[in-house]
């Protein structure tokens, strides 16, 4: 699941906040320099097997769990594997949602290392597969070589490219030949958008109803809150998951109004109010993108993440806020009605409904922490 980083909880305990003694508002306002750090190290290495993997570390993954791992033990080749202690097994049971994060990390990888003239021949699931779920087998083996193929023009958005989770300005509408190029650079999916605003009203509310599914049944919504990241210390600790950083969230932790205990209790302020914050934003969507696929494999999955990576930097170029929404593609069975709703609306030929986001245009968001390329090596 998805929280609005700026809104989410921000009015709890608003009079505690204002009684913070200077020495607080010293704590609660420090930055975080190592969980930021791999943004502006990326590309900064000898190896440019390094460079373009250090740049791959930045790509959007679910649930920001960074669930890749590396071994360039062998000479001008990566070998990627999934983190099988990241996934998600109440929300993503079938381990769809990671595999496309792994397609973006290998897409990003790849246009990085054509930015040094480097090609990428990537051979998938040299091992096999499992359709019901990843395993310790490699997703990838990469080889990298010289080549005269012309850099991607996308790539230089890849520092700047942000996944933005905050309300956008319902005055401005997106219009639809700005979607249509960013839909454009897809290579490997058949991608579908409106603009129109009964069917923008319509998926804004099959949105909405799928959040709230994911919220209100504790295990899935669970799975979420045991990946807080509560204050800098824990962000700083652990650069993944859902953070929650800034003054407001950290007065908050200090003064104990904020804790996983009390998200995760309905009866709770917190989780009201931080379920409220969480489902506004997506009321406030101006346009709607989504990816379909004829087959569900994993190569497919993999082509999936490799397209959703360049919506992603094409939304960045445009100046369109981009906000992944996939709860209503989740295999669980709460969210069957709606899985079948959304498929029978974006996917009436049949198909499936890969990845659903929202644009808009909404205010500037900063990075989000990342491990070091360095912790997710391994045979290094």
């Amino acid at each position: 699941m998805t929280f609005s980083r700026r809104q989410t909880l921000a009015l709890i305990g608003g009079g505690t906040i204002l009684a913070a003694t200077a020495g607080v508002g010293w704590e609660i306002t420090r930055p975080l320099p190592s969980a930021l750090a791999p943004w502006d190290r990326a590309g900064r290495y000898d190896d440019p097997r390094m460079r373009a993997l250090s740049w791959a570390i930045l790509a959007p993954n679910s649930h920001n769990l960074q669930p890749w791992k590396v071994d360039i033990s062998v000479p001008e080749q990566v070998v990627l594997y999934p983190d099988l202690t990241r996934l998600l097994p109440e929300t993503d049971p079938f381990n769809r949602q990671i595999t496309v994060s792994l397609g973006c990390f290998l897409e990003l990888m790849r246009m990085a290392a054509l930015q040094e003239g480097l090609a990428v021949e990537t051979r998938l699931f040299p091992e096999g597969e499992d359709a019901a779920g990843l395993d310790a087998r490699p997703v990838a083996i990469c080889r990298f070589s010289p080549t005269t193929e012309v850099p991607d023009p996308l790539f230089a958005h890849a520092a700047t490219r942000r996944s933005n989770k905050e309300p956008y300005d319902m005055a401005r509408t997106v219009p639809s030949d700005v979607v249509q190029r960013i839909a454009s650079v897809a290579r490997h999916n058949r991608v579908g958008f409106t603009t129109d605003a009964a069917q923008v009203a319509a998926l804004r509310a099959l949105t909405l109803g799928a959040m709230e599914i994911e919220i209100d049944t504790p295990r899935t919504f669970g799975e979420s809150v045991d990946l807080f990241r509560i204050g800098r210390r824990e962000v700083e600790a652990h650069p993944d998951g859902l953070e929650f950083h800034g003054p407001a969230f950290e007065a908050m932790r200090l003064f104990g109004l904020f804790t996983r205990e009390a998200a995760r209790d309905p009866a709770s302020t917190a989780f009201r109010q931080g379920r409220e914050a969480t489902l506004a934003p997506i009321g406030t969507a101006m346009a709607h993108i989504w990816q379909v696929t004829p087959g569900n494999d994993r190569a497919t999955q993999i082509e999936t993440g490799r397209d959703w990576l360049r919506l992603n930097l094409a939304a960045t170029a445009e100046g369109v806020g981009f906000h992944p929404l996939s709860q209503a593609l989740q295999e669980y069975p709460e969210m069957a009605e709606l899985y079948r709703a959304v498929h029978d609306r974006l996917a009436p030929e049949g198909g499936t409904v890969q990845m659903l986001s929202r644009l808009g245009y909404g205010p500037a968001t900063g990075p989000t922490p990342r491990w070091p390329l360095d912790a997710k090596l391994v045979n290094a």
